[in-house]
């Protein structure tokens, strides 16, 4: 009873951490795919699904042939994971101002191209052997070759701490620390939460089977957990956001998934065994109990989340913040504000029994209808020129309510707070002047109520000025603490270059376009630069000839080995080289390299994108010189 409780609970971890790791994997490939450190832990989680999600397969079957295939397919994750895993740190590591110099950027790659060859022989059958199912679960053979690849496994975690290590001690924020502890712990337990596998076939596992059992289910149990703090860790590079936003879409992230996934999962296999136990078919019931744990999960979500956060990721800032969600939720829209004055033009043709009327609104300086009801052609007629806006200004020193403006009866609306002429309401006239008491009440209640619209909706128009103003600021603010969170000295990056508008990809983009001579090279900002600065002596202190040097080794950086091709891993490098380097035009290149110039556009795209993380690599290296770096 025991063996089968702990191999229905590690199933149900092996299945949750298959699922979790996919869906952090996705949430990865969406947000911040293009930091470093990010791509690398995509990799690793990538992995995880593959040993997880093979792993849980092969448990779920009974034929051998596809065991054995799962099997294998486990394997292929377990194989790359130490490489990613090297990867993964040597990421954190450049991220904290230790860019590499070459070693280990080499060692990395050396590092996959070993998982591949192992990959290699896993396939040809000399890494491990076929499918047995002695021993407390269904597993591959062991080979001699197993052995030399637990060695490099554990060589690959010892070295993938000891830099997450260094990276940890060139970190000063505290918050910055302790999240290199987590990713640090993450590392060694996602290691040996998957080295039980690597023990399948031992003498160990053959001896003591519940033990073993027992331990895959604590680490996997391990693995889910710090999976979680190792994604939380990671979410907070290569995105702005403020700290309180990532934590709240992390936290609702985790409730819409791992955590609904692992409360199914639950119930299915409670449903499984509750089934076996009473000999009944509980079959029937599964999709049933998924789909209505399914939406008891996102129902109670919806309820606590709003509460949960406010509680623990807005408290200090709740006021401001709940202020601003009101507003967003309150928001006048020009669609609101269209709707409205409808009703209010509606109630005005009841009230005096005609078919057509308008609002008209003033705005900077010139008046036009906001919206309209009735006879087309009388509306057009109405005459909204500089002639009216005279007469409206009469009407307004003379305190005139109501006035006669060709068809219409015109009634001035006027700002509650500061008396200023906002608009004007128009109905067809019914009549003559003065109106009826109960008709001029009606009236004025109705213009008060589209002045109150209409002065409500600039009031909000200030604000979003105010707020464009004020957008780019508080981007640049929110970019430089996030890159600062675990390295300092990009304090001092030049502010211009954190800018939305002003980004490095956009700066290389304007240097490249003038190449040859031009003000965006030679005015530049990417003249301040370090590394630009440093190459003054190697071009006789000509600064623009030092940012085209600049630029020339970064585009050589992105060369591919090997003699120039015009193959598809040569296209960036050759759209480079022959349009800003030579100087040739769009349809003579797209021509040369067999491609349409919208796709050669997008590869431009790219191609210049790949040029600013060199630009930005140099440079990072270049002021790590200026500071003493290691290697």
């Amino acid at each position: 009873m025991t063996s089968s409780l702990l191999q229905s609970l590690n199933q149900i971890f092996e299945a949750g951490i298959a699922i979790s790791a996919l869906s952090l994997f996705l949430r990865a490939l969406t947000f911040n795919l293009r930091d470093r450190v990010s791509r690398s832990f995509a990799i690793v989680l990538a992995c995880l699904v593959v040993v997880f999600s093979g792993e849980a397969i092969s448990g779920a079957v009974e034929i051998g042939n596809v065991q054995d295939f799962w099997l294998k397919t486990q394997w292929v994750g377990i194989v790359f994971l130490p490489a990613a895993l090297v990867h993964f740190s040597d990421a954190l590591l450049e991220t904290t101002g230790q860019p590499s110099r070459g070693r280990r950027s080499k060692l990395v790659v050396i590092g996959y191209i070993i998982s591949f060859l192992f990959l290699l022989t896993l396939f040809f059958g000399s890494l491990l052997g076929p499918v047995t199912f002695e021993g407390p679960v269904p597993h591959l053979t062991r080979t001699s070759l197993s052995t030399f690849f637990i060695a490099i496994y554990l060589i690959a975690v010892i070295f993938s701490v000891w830099s997450i290590w260094r990276a940890y001690k060139r970190t000063k924020l505290r918050v910055s620390r302790r999240r290199m502890w987590y990713l640090m712990a993450g590392v060694l337990f996602i290691s040996f939460g998957t080295y039980p596998y690597l023990q399948i076939g031992s003498g160990f596992a053959f001896a003591n089977p519940e033990i073993f059992i027992s331990l895959a289910t604590l680490g996997n149990m391990a693995v889910f957990f710090f999976l979680l703090m190792m994604a939380y860790a990671v979410a907070f590079f290569g995105v702005p956001w403020p700290d309180r936003l990532i934590k709240s879409r992390l936290f609702k992230w985790f409730l819409r998934g791992p955590a609904t996934v692992f409360i199914v999962l639950f119930m299915i296999t409670f449903a499984r065994e509750s089934g076996n136990y009473f000999e009944s078919n509980y079959a029937v019931s599964i999709p049933i109990i998924t789909a209505i744990t399914v939406l008891f999960m996102e129902h109670l979500i919806t309820l606590i989340f709003p509460t949960l956060e406010r509680l623990f990721f807005n408290s200090g800032d709740q006021g401001n913040i709940q202020l601003l969600q009101t507003i967003s939720d309150r928001l006048i829209t020009t669609g609101d504000l269209k709707q409205f004055l409808e009703a209010v033009i509606a109630s005005a043709c009841d009230q005096l029994q005609v078919s057509t009327a308008f609002i008209a609104a003033f705005d900077q300086g010139g008046i036009e209808q906001v919206v309209q009801v009735g006879d087309k052609q009388l509306l057009e007629k109405i005459g909204l020129d500089q002639t009216l806006l005279e007469r409206v200004s009469e009407s307004q020193n003379g305190n005139q309510s109501v006035f006669a403006w060709g068809d219409f009866w015109l009634f001035p609306l006027f700002s509650p707070q500061k008396g200023s002429l906002l608009g004007l309401l128009g109905v067809l006239q019914s009549g003559k002047l003065p109106l009826e008491e109960n008709q001029r009440i009606a009236m004025n209640l109705l213009g008060e109520r589209a002045a109150l619209a209409l002065d409500d909706r600039n009031m909000q128009q200030q604000i979003f000025n105010a707020l464009q103003e004020l957008e780019p600021k508080v981007d640049m603010i929110q970019r430089l603490r996030a890159a600062t969170r675990y390295d300092q000295r990009e304090m001092f990056t030049d502010l211009d270059l954190l800018s939305e508008d002003k980004s490095v990809n956009q700066l290389v983009k304007e240097a490249l376009s003038h190449y040859w001579g031009g003000p965006k090279l030679s005015e530049s900002p990417l003249l301040s630069l370090q590394v630009v600065q440093e190459a003054l002596k190697e071009n006789d202190g000509n600064a623009v000839n030092a940012l085209r040097s600049t630029l020339k080794e970064a585009i050589s950086r992105v060369r591919p080995v090997g003699d120039r091709r015009f193959t598809a891993e040569w296209i960036l490098f050759n759209i480079l080289e022959m349009k800003f380097m030579e100087g040739r035009k769009v349809r003579e290149i797209a021509l040369r390299l067999a491609m349409s110039e919208a796709d050669l556009y997008r590869k431009q795209r790219i191609a210049i994108e790949e040029v600013s993380k060199v630009v930005l690599d140099m440079e990072r290296i270049a002021r790590s010189d200026g500071n003493g770096g290691g290697s």
